[in-house]
């Protein structure tokens, strides 16, 4: 996946592994955001960090579950961790449509957490 061809867009980008906790909890507001704002333009990336997991079908079970209608990117070897210095998951990233990161959020977050740093990427020029 690359990144790049989604400017001109705001883009919201998960990192998950399918054993934590809190990001099956956060996965069900990803959806919803995504079926609420994908149609004014907002992106949902999800990356997962295979590197984490016990197997490949462990994801394909969770991307199921939760019919998750967004792209599902494998990171098998941990380079987004280290790229973005991930220390905690779930960890969302919120970038404008310009490319340009505008928050930064590691751990779980509530809905209107989401929702605000969402309004921050819609607002940005």
């Amino acid at each position: 996946m690359q990144l790049s061809k989604l400017r001109g867009h705001p883009v919201v980008i998960t990192f998950w592994a399918t054993w934590c906790p809190s990001c099956r909890t956060e996965f069900p507001e990803l959806v919803a955001l995504y079926h609420r704002s994908h149609k004014d333009g907002l992106e949902v990336l999800a990356v997962n960090l295979l590197d984490q997991e016990l197997s490949e079908g462990d994801v394909r079970r969770f991307v199921t579950e939760f019919a998750v209608p967004f792209p599902v990117a494998l990171d098998p070897r941990g380079s987004s961790r280290r790229a973005y210095q991930l220390i905690a998951l779930p960890a969302t990233v919120f970038i404008d449509s310009a490319g340009v990161i505008q928050r930064f959020h590691s751990g779980p977050m509530r809905a209107d957490e989401l929702r605000s740093n969402v309004a921050v990427i819609h607002a940005a020029p």
